[in-house]
Order: C-alpha cells, then structure tokens, then sequence
C-alpha cells in the first residue's frame, strides 16, 4: 500500500475543513429563505378571505370543504370561486369594467370569540341537524395553535439575523485591518517591473538626451552608491519629471530602473485615494514599506498631481481623504534614512497645482522638464518606432520629422502604427511614403468621413478654403501651406494645414497677426464671393478669439490697453 495517496490515510494529521462564519451566513440565509417559501406557498395559490365573507359563503352553501389547521386557521375550498369582494377589486371593476373573482381554495383566520356560531354553521351545512347540506368534507387536524411558529418568527428570526450580521461585521473588520480577502483595501496597489530578458533602457528614449543626461546620475547613485558618499554627496530624494502627455516620462522612469538593473514600483496618484477614510495614506505605508524592504530600487508616482494638490482647497479641511495621504507621502519621504538606495520618481503634467510642502529640498528637490520633442529628437524617435517596420526606399524619416511639428514621442508611436495598419490593409510589403502621409493626416486632422459635398455647400468650403491658402501664401510672416482640402475630416468639412519650416519657441506679433489673418480669411473669401457668412468658420473665430484675447491679457500686445 505504498502508493496509497496521503489523503485516505485516516491516521494522517490532515486538518478537518472549519465551517466558517461566511458558510454558517450561507446556511443560514438559505434556511430562511426555504422557511419563508415554504409558510407563503399557500399564499400564492389560495385566496383570504375575512370571516364574515366566509360565514356568507358557508350560509350560501358555497364551500364544499373545510380543514382545521388549528383552532384558528381553516382552509377550504369554493363550490364556484365568488367574486372577489375586497376595495381594490372594486376599483379594478370601475376601471375595466370586469370585477375578478377569487381563487378556488381560500384561507380564514378566525378569532376565538366566533365558536358557538360557527360551530351551528358547520352542523348545518353538514346536514347534521337533518337538513341536507352542501359541506362535503370536514377534517379537523390535531396540530398545535401555531404559538411557537409565531414565537419563532417574531424572536428568533431576528436574533439570528443580527448574530449573523455581527459576525459578518466582525471578520470585515478583522480583514480589512489585517489579513484576508478586504485587506487590499489598505494595502498599495503598486505593480512590480522585474528586469526582465529585455529590460527598457535609454536606448529606447530617443529625443530627451538632456533629460537622460541628467537622471544618469540616479542611474550611477543605484549602482555605486559608495561613489557619491566618499565625498559626502546625497542623492536627491525625489526627482519630479515635468511635461505635457505622451513626451515619455513613465518610459524614462522605467529606463532609469532597466540601466540600474534594479526592482521598479509603478503606482498611479489616483489609485491612493478611496472612499474609506485611511485608505490613501495606509497604501502609501504599505507602498514605502515595500520599496524599502527591496532596496535598492526606483518608486514611480504617475499623475502624482491626482494626489499632490494644495492642501485647503477641498471642503474637508485636514480631515480630507486626500490630504491625508498626501500628508503621509510628506512624512514617508522625510523618513528616508541617508543609507537607504529608494528613489522615488514622479511625473506630472500640472506643476502648478502642486503643493510647495512636496517641492521643497528633501524631498521632490530636482525638476527635470521634459518636453516635446524638437526636429532632431523626433528623427531620433521615428528612428526607434520604424526598426521593426520594413520600410520602403522613398521613406524620409527627416521629412516625416519636419511634418510633424509639436508631435510628442506618443503621437509619433501612434503614427507609425497607423501607416504599418494602412499599409497591411491594402496588402503591401513595406511601409512607403503615402501611407505616412495617410496616417498623418488621420492623426492631425481626424479620419476621413463618408459624406461627399454637393452644390453650393462644396463650392462654399473650397472658396472658404482658398481663402485661407491665399492669405497664408501672400502675408509676411505665417507659416507656409502643407496640403488644402474639401473632404470631410473629424468635424471639418475642409482643412487647409500649415507646416512650419522649423521649431519654433518664441513668437513674435507679427507672426501672430499673421495667424490671425490666415485665420478670417476663410470668412473673407465667403463674403467677397457669395455676400453672407456661412456656419464653417465657427472654429476660426473660436480659435482667432482665443489668440487675441491671450496677446492682450498674457503678453501685453495692446497698445490702448498696454502690457
């Protein structure tokens, strides 16, 4: 019996299954449910009736049959089911004009002050007073009265379910301090990023070679620490990595992680916050607690503005869920020991909205600024997305770099990818030039859409549209025109997009005022050819509007109203 499993073997100290309080709430549950079901089954096919129209029916001869379930309930049946004399069947009759009548069987519950009346009903209907009758059946059971169903139902039920309630509060509570299935309430959703075969490194992140330069030295604390505290150097705490969506922060901090070869937590700002009070701030117990215990390695708050904005703006005052867990971060990151290799790194596209008490030296001490890419970076990036991709010979990777002016590292992924699906869809073997020219344009401008233009709507967007290329082709100062057209994209009818010749960080007025005439110039061709305006310059007055508003109120640009 060598090969007899563990499991049969009656001697082995294998531990008996406990019932728990969740299955003995089961149980119970069900129990009562069973009991409910099996007590109003009656209902649901016999119709009650009061005991006067019961004494009515019994004079009338109409009940064939009768069973005592005890000395108050009786159950019987009609000879022909009556109709039903209750108010609501009354009303139902006025509405539809047809009264409805009661089940067959019925159910009578009698007081005990009806005895001797009823008991000459029963004999006469009975013919036993010599009188033939109409009673067929009369069967009294010998059963209780029903006193400890009631007692049952109107004590113990309750007891039971507050017990049952009790318990089920109790474990709650034991979970969700500690242990068991709520516990991950209070613990840090942070995810964990292994060095895998194929860690990211800066190789990956093309375009930011500054921001790079400036986090190899985090890269350097985290692989020879001794390096810096020889000469009494201390890395900065927390480093805060600032810019608009898509220009790659997240990837910069997981390439921070891969060169250093070290563990990598990544955790969103929104995932702090709960609507349990405690939560936020026992997660970021949790969370520093797990960075520290797998030191050295890198803690990555995204959106850390979700969590991090000035404290006094919410209607909780201190006691708001999220200004304690930011007051819990404060006081984690201020708990680093000088000897301890966590870095914590954060992103953020709203600087501004951020809490001084999180910015201050010691703790997100250094900013690094990581914006859109310029033309070499963005060669750099078209680089990195097409290594996989099979282009063809006419591909330019600097004219596409050209084209996509104020394009961040995510546009640009996701403009490869359209061109490598436009391609795949019309069959082809490589990526040419005319599928990046068909991606971008669905990025810039949106996909093209169905609806073809007809009469006078097409002739006034081309007329609208050729006001815009003319003013941008004449006015010193705008920009040069890249492509005009009248087919329907995204919510334009038409779209005439203009190319930049190079990047550009300062704006002169005059380049300004130029945007404002290409802007109306679409407006202006429609009145000089067809005397009225059209509803298709709504987004060129939107957009005139808000430039000039911004040149009188941000930069001063008004010589009435001055700077």
């Amino acid at each position: 019996m060598e090969n007899q499993p563990e499991s049969q073997n009656p001697q082995s100290g294998a531990p008996r299954p406990r019932l728990t309080t969740s299955t003995l709430g089961l149980l119970l549950l069900a129990s009562l449910v069973i009991m409910l079901l099996y007590y109003t089954q009656d209902a649901r096919r016999k119709s009650r009736i009061t005991y006067g129209f019961f004494r009515e029916q019994l004079a009338a001869g109409n009940i064939t049959e009768l069973e005592f379930a005890n000395r108050y309930e009786v159950h019987g049946k009609f000879k022909e089911p009556p109709l039903d004399p209750s108010p609501k069947a009354a009303q139902r009759a006025v509405r539809s004009g047809e009264r409805p009548k009661l089940k067959n069987e019925f159910v009578v519950y009698l007081s005990p002050l009806v005895g001797e009346e009823l008991d000459n009903l029963l004999l006469e209907q009975m013919g036993l007073n010599g009188a033939p009758g109409a009673l067929r059946t009369y069967k009294a059971q010998e059963q209780s009265d029903g006193t400890g169903l009631i007692i049952f139902a109107s004590f113990i039920v309750p007891l039971l379910l507050f017990v049952a309630l009790w318990f089920m509060f109790r474990r709650a509570r034991n979970e969700f301090l500690g242990g068991g299935v709520l516990s991950g309430f209070a613990k840090s959703p942070a995810k964990r990023y292994e060095a895998n075969k194929r860690p990211i490194t800066f190789a990956d992140v093309a375009g930011l070679e500054n921001v790079k330069n400036d986090l190899q030295e985090v890269v350097e604390f985290l692989k020879n620490p001794e390096k810096f505290q020889r000469l009494g150097g201390r890395i900065p705490k927390g480093t805060l990595l600032m810019g608009p969506p898509g220009t790659g922060k997240t990837l910069l901090a997981k390439a921070v992680a891969g060169e250093a070869g070290v563990p990598f937590f990544s955790i969103n700002g929104s995932e702090f916050i709960q609507m349990f009070v405690g939560v936020g701030a026992s997660r970021v117990r949790d969370m520093f607690k797990t960075a520290k215990e797998a030191a050295p390695c890198i803690l990555f708050i995204d959106e850390i503005d979700a969590v991090g904005r000035v404290r006094g703006a919410g209607l909780g005052g201190g006691h708001d869920e999220r200004e304690q867990t930011l007051n819990q971060i404060l006081s984690e990151m201020d708990g680093f020991s000088p000897n301890e290799s966590v870095i914590v790194l954060a992103a953020t596209n709203r600087p501004d909205v951020l809490d001084p008490a999180l910015l201050r030296p010691g703790r997100f001490d250094r900013h690094i600024t990581v914006d859109r890419p310029n033309l070499k970076g963005r060669i750099a990036i078209f680089k990195v997305h097409c290594r996989d991709i099979p282009l063809a010979d006419d591909v330019s990777l600097e004219r596409l770099a050209r084209g996509t002016v104020g394009l961040t590292g995510a546009d640009i992924r996701n403009l490869v990818n359209e061109a490598a699906l436009w391609a795949t869809r019309l069959g082809k073997d490589k990526v040419d030039t005319s599928d990046f020219e068909q991606a971008r344009d669905k990025v810039l401008m949106g996909p093209k859409r169905e609806e073809i233009l007809a009469g006078r709507e097409k002739s006034m967007t081309a007329y609208h549209e050729a006001g815009h290329a003319l003013l941008a082709w004449v006015v010193p100062g705008a920009d040069r025109v890249h492509k005009v057209t009248i087919i329907p994209r995204g919510r334009a009818l038409g779209v005439t997009q203009l190319l930049p010749e190079e990047d550009r960080l300062n704006i002169s007025e005059s380049e300004l005022l130029a945007r404002l005439v290409f802007m109306m110039g679409g407006r202006a061709a429609e009145k000089l050819v067809f005397n009225e305006y059209s509803a298709g310059a709504e987004d060129d007055l939107k957009r005139a509007t808000q430039l000039a508003r911004r040149m009188v109120t941000h930069w001063g640009m008004s010589e009435r109203l001055g700077p």
